[in-house]
Parts: structure tokens; C-alpha cells; sequence
């Protein structure tokens, strides 16, 4: 009995020292304050390929944030298939233009989790719409490809994206992120042919983007 009246003494006194421990805890850091303003280069990857793009966001409130981006970006077909020769030259069977992407977005940005997570890592969705050209030039084995582009040929399309990313870092002045998004563009023509015979009036897919710039 008496070695239980003293560990019940011993168990009190110690959840009293931890309560007037967690009653001494530091108020909670108060969130990042970051500049307004980004203006940067996306670097973007998808199954067409490699592609490059600039942007701008304003910061309108601690989880909104507005935008604009441009691209230019290489798009192919699903049903494509590159074959490689002997000399270790390429080339794409039925494929009769190439086509590239160039749409101009402007949208929102919602940050996810901003009281619960760290400033380091800053989640966020955004959607973009906005009007886009496809531009076509010739493709075949005896078309070089920067000599393609005097015989390009403009297509004008609606488009947009949805996605998901985040911004890395407490830097105030650096802004480096990533950005998964998935875009769809829909031709007001009758579409454009990549392959011969098979007409697309809706390109797009997934881009992996690549988020640089400077905040201010």
C-alpha cells in the first residue's frame, strides 16, 4: 500500500510538470509573408516532347493567386511510331505534319493545406483557359525541319488545363516549383491532319512542368 501511495504521488507530480510544460509552448510561427508578384519560365515535358513557356501570377490573398502563361510545345499522334535505320536516322510512317502547340492561359491558383503545412512545401491547384493557335509544318525525309517552318500554317483553337503542384522553398526571391496538368485544345476548323488520312480536331494531354522565376 505504501509503495502505491508513493508511485501514485510520482505519476502526479510528473503529469503536473508536463502540463505546465505544454503550457509554456511557444505560440505557433506565424505563415510566410511572399511577394505579390512571379514572373518565371516553365519547362515542360510530355509524350510530344520538349517544350517552353512564361509566366506571370499575382498573389490576390494568402490562397489565391491569378495567372498567365504561354507555351510552345510539340504534339503528336497516340497512334505514331518512329522507326529507326540502319544509318540511325528517324522517321515516323504516315506521318505528314508536324504540329505544335501555342496556347495562352489565363486562370486561378488555389493553395491547398496552408495550416498545415510548412512554407517549404506550398501545394496548390490551378485552372487555366484561354485561345491557342496549332501550327503545322510538313514533315517527310526529304523536309528538313527548320526549313519546314516557311511553309507553316496557322489553326485557331479554344483550350485550357487543369492541375496539380506545388512551390518549394522560403526563398523570397526565387520561385522554383512543379506543376502536373492536363490540357485539351479544341480546333474550330475541321482539325489537322498529324498522320495521313486521320483528322484531329483535339490535342493535348499531360505536361510535367518545370516552374522557374523570380518573385517581387
Amino acid at each position: 500500500m505504501k509503495y502505491l501511495l508513493l508511485t501514485t504521488i510520482l505519476l502526479i507530480s510528473f503529469l503536473n510538470v508536463n502540463a505546465q510544460g505544454i503550457g509554456k509552448l511557444a505560440p505557433p510561427k506565424p505563415p510566410e509573408k511572399f511577394p505579390n508578384n512571379a514572373l518565371g519560365v516553365d519547362i515542360m515535358f510530355s509524350e510530344g516532347g520538349f517544350g517552353l513557356g512564361g509566366f506571370y501570377r499575382r498573389q490576390l490573398s494568402e490562397t489565391v493567386t491569378a495567372f498567365s502563361d504561354i507555351s510552345v510545345s510539340e504534339a503528336t499522334d497516340p497512334r505514331e511510331f518512329t522507326y529507326v535505320d540502319y544509318f540511325g536516322n528517324t522517321f515516323t510512317a504516315g506521318k505528314i505534319n508536324r504540329a505544335f502547340l501555342i496556347p495562352l492561359n489565363f486562370g486561378l491558383q488555389y493553395r491547398l493545406f496552408e495550416d498545415v503545412l510548412t512554407d517549404n512545401l506550398r501545394p496548390y491547384i490551378n485552372l487555366g483557359v484561354g485561345p491557342s493557335i496549332v501550327m503545322t509544318t510538313p514533315y517527310g525525309q526529304n523536309i528538313e525541319y527548320f526549313s519546314s517552318f516557311k511553309y507553316a500554317h496557322a489553326n485557331y483553337a479554344l483550350g485550357g488545363y487543369v492541375g496539380f503542384g506545388a512551390n518549394f522553398g522560403i526563398d523570397k526571391s526565387n520561385l522554383i516549383g512543379i506543376n502536373l496538368r492536363y490540357y485539351i485544345i479544341h480546333l474550330f476548323n475541321q482539325g489537322i491532319e498529324i498522320l495521313q488520312g486521320r483528322s484531329e480536331k483535339n490535342l493535348g494531354g499531360f505536361f510535367l512542368t518545370v516552374n522557374l522565376g523570380t518573385m517581387y
